[in-house]
C-alpha cells in the first residue's frame, strides 16, 4: 500500500518522515521529496519560543532533558559517601603515634585492594594515606572533569577504598587499647 504525501492537495508518494510537533515525540508525517525539501528549508524547531525559553531548552539539553541531582543535595549517594569519608575523626585519637605505625599489623584482602586502588604501599602512615586520597580527589572530582560520569565512578571507588582503610585503621587502634 502506497502512503500519500501529507501536504495540502499532493498526491505523490510520501516516503520521507517529517516531525508533526516540536515535542520530540515519535509522531511524524510522510512527505514526498519536493515537500520534504520545502519542509526542511522552513523548519525551525524554536519557532514561537522566546529567547529565554530557547536558552532554558539548550541548558536542559545538556543533560538530555533529564532532571539532575545537585552534588550538594542531601540524598545524593555520592555526597553521603563523601561526607562519611571526610569525617576524619582519626586526628582526635590520642594514640596518633601508634596509629601512624600500622605496618606491624596484618591487613585483610579488602584492605589490600583499597591500598592498591589508592596506589599506595600496604601499611603506610595514616597521614600519607590522607595525602594520597586528597590528591586523587582533586584529580578525579567531577567538577574538575566536566561532570564526566567515568571520573565520578572512579572517585566513588577511591572514596570507598579510603573509607575501608579509615575503618580498618580505626578498628586496629581501638582493639589495641
Amino acid at each position: 500500500m502506497k502512503n500519500i504525501c501529507d501536504w495540502n492537495n499532493c498526491s505523490d508518494e510520501g516516503l520521507y518522515k517529517a516531525p508533526k510537533e516540536r515535542d520530540n515525540s515519535k509522531d511524524y508525517r510522510l512527505l514526498c521529496l519536493n515537500h520534504i525539501k520545502e519542509f526542511n528549508k522552513n523548519w525551525n524547531y524554536f519557532r514561537g519560543m522566546s529567547d529565554q525559553q530557547i536558552v532554558e531548552f539548550l541548558r536542559s539539553d545538556m543533560t538530555w532533558h533529564k532532571p539532575t541531582q545537585s552534588f550538594s543535595s542531601s540524598d545524593n549517594f555520592f555526597k553521603v559517601l563523601w561526607s562519611n569519608a571526610l569525617k576524619d575523626e582519626m586526628d582526635k585519637f590520642k594514640f596518633n603515634n601508634d596509629f601512624n605505625n600500622m605496618n606491624k599489623f596484618k591487613f585483610n584482602n579488602n584492605d589490600i585492594k583499597a591500598f592498591n586502588i589508592l596506589g599506595i604501599s600496604v601499611g603506610l602512615k595514616w597521614e600519607k594515606v590522607q595525602e594520597k586520597f586528597k590528591k586523587l580527589v582533586k584529580k578525579f572530582h567531577p567538577d574538575m572533569n566536566a561532570g564526566n560520569k567515568k571520573f565520578e565512578d572512579k572517585l566513588k571507588v577511591i572514596t570507598l577504598a579510603y573509607t575501608q582503610l579509615k575503618n580498618t585503621y580505626k578498628e586496629k587502634i581501638d582493639t589495641k587499647y
